[in-house]
């Protein structure tokens, strides 16, 4: 079975509403997805109905924003139950910080001599969240810069015109969540963070201390030295080994759905212990 378990739709930065994302993926061969929109659970009713029709298995999901040690960290929680209160509450809480980032990150824009960039990306998001990637959108459209990707780098990374420092959830407030709804925490894109082996060993041991489990060894975003990598720290510290495209849309070709690389040897799959539940559904 092909599993692809960290994907977006437009209930938060995605450009596919959540069903045509499920049909994409099956068309793409996956047969097991999971919707991991950013602190959001809004796409996963629509979702499940369509890999119900698909026969596609719906893993559902969220990417919780978190803050460790004045740095941004993704959690992915995968088999989360989207009605848990606790849950609800917590990303609730999240997205009222994203709103009001959103609105600061367009007065700093401003301050730069760009008008009008939250209501452009206002109007990109068709979900409850504004988000960076859509001010990305917009600022790469106007010329402003080459790409997306180099919009982040010259207007929304640190110290730079438009950015805004994170207020996120602690690791202990994510993965408690995450595990109140009876999900499984994971480490998102681990290769991503600008960090040392040393730094990253450290951030694994605090995750697993407040009950994380998981880590994405094979990601979109890494390369074929950063699977590797990362399958050495998920063996070392005996963490579940997760894979995901991190797919956001068709005009990110480079994070496809179904073309992930297999997991390196010696790692355990996080999805394991889900087998038989899935093979029972494949039916």
């Amino acid at each position: 079975m092909f599993y692809d378990l960290h994907s977006h739709s437009l209930a938060s930065d995605g450009t596919l509403a959540p069903g045509e994302l499920v049909r994409r993926a099956r068309a793409a061969g996956v047969d097991v997805l999971a919707l991991t929109d950013h602190d959001e659970l809004a796409g996963i009713a629509e979702a499940t109905e369509a890999a119900t029709a698909l026969g596609l298995t719906l893993v559902p999901g969220v990417e919780v924003s978190a803050t460790w040690n004045r740095m941004t960290i993704h959690i992915v929680g995968l088999h989360v139950d989207p009605n848990n209160s606790a849950l609800q509450a917590g990303l609730g809480r999240l997205r009222e910080f994203r709103d009001w980032r959103a609105r600061e990150i367009g007065r700093r824009l401003a301050k730069a001599g760009i008008e009008g960039a939250y209501e452009a990306a206002a109007e990109r998001a068709k979900g409850r969240i504004v988000s960076r990637t859509h001010f990305a959108q917009f600022l790469a459209a106007e010329g402003h810069a080459r790409s997306v990707r180099d919009v982040f780098k010259h207007f929304l990374k640190r110290n730079r015109p438009g950015h805004v420092p994170g207020e996120w959830a602690t690791f202990e407030d994510a993965v408690g969540w995450i595990r109140a709804a009876g999900g499984q925490a994971v480490i998102a894109h681990p290769a991503r963070y600008d960090m040392t082996m040393t730094r990253l060993r450290k951030l694994v041991g605090e995750f697993m201390e407040v009950g994380g489990v998981g880590i994405e060894v094979v990601s979109g975003s890494h390369s074929r030295d950063d699977c590797f990598k990362i399958a050495q720290l998920a063996r070392h510290n005996g963490l579940l080994a997760s894979a995901g495209s991190d797919y956001h849309g068709p005009e990110h070709p480079w994070l496809e759905l179904g073309r992930l690389a297999p997991l390196p040897d010696g790692c355990s799959p996080i999805w394991s212990s889900w087998d038989t539940e899935l093979k029972r559904a494949a039916v």
